[in-house]
């Protein structure tokens, strides 16, 4: 199969149904990491496609979730100087800091720029040369490349007043981590984009501890596809990674995506919203491009998480061990004009997306 109208094919779609539904032997706790195998999921109705002893279990694969309130209070204390510029993609500019978020400093007279790239931000940087503009960098593997070649890019422009705040998480250090928290996982649906960049081999140390796992598309078709091979793996008692998502993802990953991490990052420790410290699981600038970064520039607290806003089970949600409708203000205190918590924030935010899709707005796959 090539093209995406194959991939909601609504007779293909019940015939992997069918067979997982004739397949699965035993319960299993699946987790999706990605939000937007999360969005597929709820949005085509695929859980109800699938027998009731196959759970899906949405995971912590949404980088603006994951943000902490310490890093977006810190974002807001730069913006706030008047020296600098804070420079961010508009998904971050809602979630919620300590006391406020981005978008509400920026209405009180912070300086907070919604830009489309990190590019534009190197621009805008050579643009005012008497302010510190920095570039407030979140995501997984799949944008960090980005973020690396633009620091590549201040470089060769001179932009020495160009920084960034990298709040970059990375992904085998947190599927690690979910493997020794309380929510029982016996496989994973992986991130296909994420697996483009890195490679399929990062997923290593789930099989060796006995967890299938399978790089997946973002379709329909994908997503049922990904759950049967692991029901098979199951079945003929296997754990390995296999790639669903084959005209994309490759088991070497992107080799020059990957020689830019190298070169400009090292990883570093991390703390994730709703989860807490996990070493090793963020990147920081190295070698000669440690001049941009901005926790060397700014007198800031860069630290630590704090607890959440009372009543929000952000926290628990992002490690699987509760789902939006166990929260008693999703739907009603949180919702997304008035995000409490971040995973109402992003579109790939879990509870977003049983927000939106979650009741009668579920699609059905194209018949």
């Amino acid at each position: 199969m090539k093209y995406l109208s194959e991939f909601r094919d609504g007779a293909l779609a019940k015939k992997v149904a069918d067979a997982i539904h004739a397949e699965s032997k035993t319960p299993l706790r699946i987790m999706e990491f990605c939000g937007g195998h999360t969005i597929t999921l709820v949005k085509y109705g695929i859980p109800q496609m699938l027998p009731d002893r196959i759970e899906m279990i949405s995971g912590p694969g949404c980088p603006v979730c994951v943000t902490t309130k310490k890093e977006i209070d810190a974002a807001i204390e730069i913006a706030r100087r008047p020296d600098a510029i804070l420079a961010s993609f508009g998904d971050m500019i809602r979630v919620p800091g300590t006391h406020e978020s981005l978008l509400q400093a920026k209405s009180k007279g912070a300086n907070v720029v919604v830009v489309y790239s990190p590019d534009d931000a190197v621009k805008l940087a050579l643009e005012q040369p008497a302010k510190k503009v920095v570039f407030f960098a979140v995501g997984f593997e799949t944008t960090a490349p980005v973020t690396a070649a633009a620091i590549m890019y201040a470089r060769t422009a001179k932009a020495k007043n160009f920084f960034i705040y990298s709040a970059h998480k990375t992904t085998p250090a947190i599927l690690a981590a979910l493997l020794d928290g309380e929510v029982r996982l016996d496989a994973f649906v992986c991130p296909g984009h994420v697996t483009t960049i890195t490679g399929a081999d990062i997923y290593k140390p789930l099989t060796d501890a006995g967890k299938p796992c399978v790089v997946s598309g973002f379709e329909p078709v994908d997503i049922l596809r990904s759950v049967l091979m692991i029901v098979r793996q199951v079945n003929r008692g296997a754990a390995e990674t296999e790639i669903e998502y084959s005209r994309v993802a490759t088991w070497a990953g992107n080799a020059r995506a990957q020689k830019l991490l190298k070169e400009v990052f090292e990883p570093c420790d991390a703390v994730w919203r709703g989860i807490g410290p996990v070493p090793m699981s963020g990147f920081t600038c190295k070698g000669i491009y440690a001049r941009h970064n901005a926790a060397n520039e700014f007198n800031v607290d860069f630290g630590g998480d704090e607890k959440e806003t009372p009543g929000c089970i952000c926290g628990l949600i992002l490690r699987g061990m509760k789902k939006p409708a166990d929260c008693k203000l999703f739907r009603k205190a949180c919702n997304p004009e008035n995000p409490i918590g971040a995973c109402m924030v992003s579109d790939e935010g879990t509870c977003s997306v049983y927000f939106r899709f979650g009741g009668s707005h579920v699609e059905a796959v194209h018949a």
